[in-house]
């Protein structure tokens, strides 16, 4: 495996909670449960739940100030425990205190998600309208509000989605967990080592092509050999979101994602017209790409985020801290004051090792207070991921002062800041950079982008596969396998000569988040709008993104992109933001051919 730093940073969450035996730990987990049982008996004192539409009376706009404020420090508390135990589960899947007590904290939140039903058909019942007209606070929650008076029109009975609380800790939530833990603890065999599934995969970077192919075979046989009980637990979950989207009157699976993300079914059908018409040149990428790397035709898919041109070997983490700081500092002092704080203050576990989950994530643990999971592999794709979370870091900040309930960002907007500064790492790894180099920069930037605009959409065509082959009965490892390498041929074309049967199993998402996938490309590519605002005029851009990153729980996405001028619904708009790509497909094809 590639070479990097033997002591990447992990992080530390022990100004959080001392530890899960910490008295500090029992007292918060012991508050809780309280608090929760406090806003119980509040919503049965104010009667909080639906009923036939009525003015309120004093009473009820009284009564809508003190469930507003209860709701709001019962979820901060939420907030808090489940990012600390989140945080131990998620990076050492054998801490069986961990888990047992996340599997806990779910049980005893549980009623939560039926009070959160029953306010919504209070709201409903009284009206957003009237209620915000008649208090200052509710005003300051009427997006909120008004979102919770829509969401009450798909709502089951209380006893209903009681019942639905409770049955999804044993269901998907725990059906979740069984991916993660599983997948935390899955080994793959590579020469004859058993090596953690993090450190497999982060060989498809690695600079020897003998040694990127093994690891992608014996990744392959891994998921293969654990395929069963995935193959289970995706049943399971996607049978239960199905069902409970029929009995709360959604017409399909995608509907209510739209809904939540606050995107009309017209934006998203505009920006996957424009994403789909681009993929020819997509695979002109990838056939440039494998004629450098030597193979007649298509690119094998081992050999997807191999490295081309010279990216000066191995990159250390401290390099790779100082690219982003750098970056982070042409645009503001606030970012990079951001990045500086989250490496001080431990914010980041980078380490690829055994028992730690794949990928990458930020979560907010409290105001202004993140952590961010890497696993560095000595690439520069993993600086500009580095970037990417930082960016996530940095879009909870500009929410700190946001109580729970006006912070809630759809994930088509939670990506705005992180694809916003993965871009600003791309413009400047650019720059100055010729030749080779800059052949291997350019790559490197489009392996993300192929993933963010061509795999994204086959993972979104696999998704709605397998919801319509769901509700006519379960699905084996080989029909989930079939349906996923349909969807890679529908989007990469000829341009692979192999594909990823289990990407299935890979992906965490989809064992967590319905149609997890587009809001990705969504965010790409308006990040990329957002960048050619910026060019155009930075001063008026740092005037007005900040508080634009401060209201993705206040706005739909139309109404926060037309702050800046742009359209979603407009495929217009996405071509644009893709003909940036196109640009730098033409570079590199000229740049691997020898035409430049």
């Amino acid at each position: 495996m590639r070479a990097v730093d033997a002591t990447l940073p992990r992080w530390d969450v022990s100004n959080v909670f001392p530890s899960l035996t910490s008295r500090e730990f029992a007292a918060a987990h012991e508050a809780l449960g309280a608090a929760v049982s406090r806003l119980r008996a509040l919503y049965d004192e104010r009667g909080v739940r639906g009923g036939d539409r009525r003015a309120p009376g004093p009473a009820e706009l009284a009564g809508i100030d003190e469930v507003i404020a209860a709701t709001n420090e019962v979820l901060e508390a939420v907030r808090l425990l489940n990012a600390y135990v989140h945080a131990l589960v998620t990076t050492d899947a054998r801490d069986d205190e961990a888990a047992r007590l996340r599997s806990q904290l779910q049980v005893e939140q549980a009623p939560l998600d039926a009070l959160t039903a029953r306010l919504e058909g209070w709201v409903a019942s009284l009206g957003a309208d009237a209620l915000i007209a008649g208090s200052p606070l509710a005003a300051d929650h009427a997006y909120p509000l008004r979102r919770a008076e829509e969401s009450a029109a798909h709502r089951m009975s209380d006893a209903e989605e009681d019942l639905l609380g409770e049955l999804s800790v044993t269901g998907s939530k725990a059906w979740a967990r069984l991916h993660g833990s599983l997948t935390a603890r899955l080994h793959a065999t590579v020469d004859g080592t058993a090596l953690p599934m993090t450190v497999v995969r982060g060989m498809a970077t690695h600079p020897d092509a003998t040694t990127r192919r093994r690891a992608y075979e014996a990744e392959i046989a891994a998921w293969a050999d654990a395929a069963v009980p995935l193959a289970a637990a995706l049943n399971a979950i996607k049978g239960e979101v199905d069902a409970v989207n029929r009995r709360r009157g959604w017409p399909d699976a995608l509907t209510p994602v739209l809904w939540t993300n606050g995107v009309g079914r017209d934006a998203l059908e505009a920006m996957q017209d424009a994403a789909r018409e681009s993929f020819p040149d997509f695979r002109r990428y990838l056939r440039a790409k494998a004629a450098v790397l030597g193979h007649d035709g298509g690119l094998p898919w081992h050999d997807l985020f191999a490295p081309v041109g010279d990216a000066g070997g191995p990159v250390a983490w401290d390099t790779a801290t100082t690219a982003v700081e750098g970056v982070f500092a042409g645009y503001s002092p606030e970012l990079a004051a951001l990045a500086r704080r989250a490496l001080d203050e431990s914010w980041v576990d980078a380490e690829p090792r055994d028992g730690k989950e794949g990928g990458a994530y930020c979560m907010s643990v409290r105001e202004g207070e993140s952590r961010v999971l890497l696993n560095f592999d000595g690439s520069w794709d993993s600086a500009s991921t580095l970037a990417h979370e930082l960016g996530h870091a940095y879009h909870n900040t500009t929410l700190a002062l946001r109580t729970p309930l006006q912070r809630r960002t759809p994930m088509a907007l939670a990506e705005t800041a992180s694809i916003f500064c993965e871009t600003l790492m791309a413009a400047a790894s650019l720059e100055g950079a010729t030749g080779a180099q800059r052949l291997a920069r350019l790559d490197t930037d489009l392996v993300g982008s192929c993933q963010v605009v061509v795999d994204i959409d086959s993972r979104f065509r696999f998704e709605q596969a397998v919801f319509d082959h769901r509700r006519h009965g379960t699905l084996g490892v080989a029909e989930l396998c079939t349906l996923m390498t349909d969807a890679q041929a529908a989007t990469y074309g000829d341009a692979l000569s192999s594909v990823h049967p289990y990407m299935w199993a890979v992906k965490p998402h989809y064992y967590s988040t319905s149609f997890y996938n587009w809001p990705y490309t969504f965010g790409l590519l308006f990040g990329i709008g957002l960048y050619a605002s910026y060019r155009a005029d930075p001063q008026a851009f740092r005037a007005g993104y900040d508080e634009l990153l401060a209201s993705t729980g206040l706005a739909g996405a139309a109404e926060l992109a037309a702050r800046f001028g742009i359209d979603v619904t407009s495929t217009a708009f996405w071509r644009s933001s893709l003909d940036v790509i196109r640009a730098r497909i033409d570079e590199f094809v000229a740049l691997a051919t020898g035409e430049a």
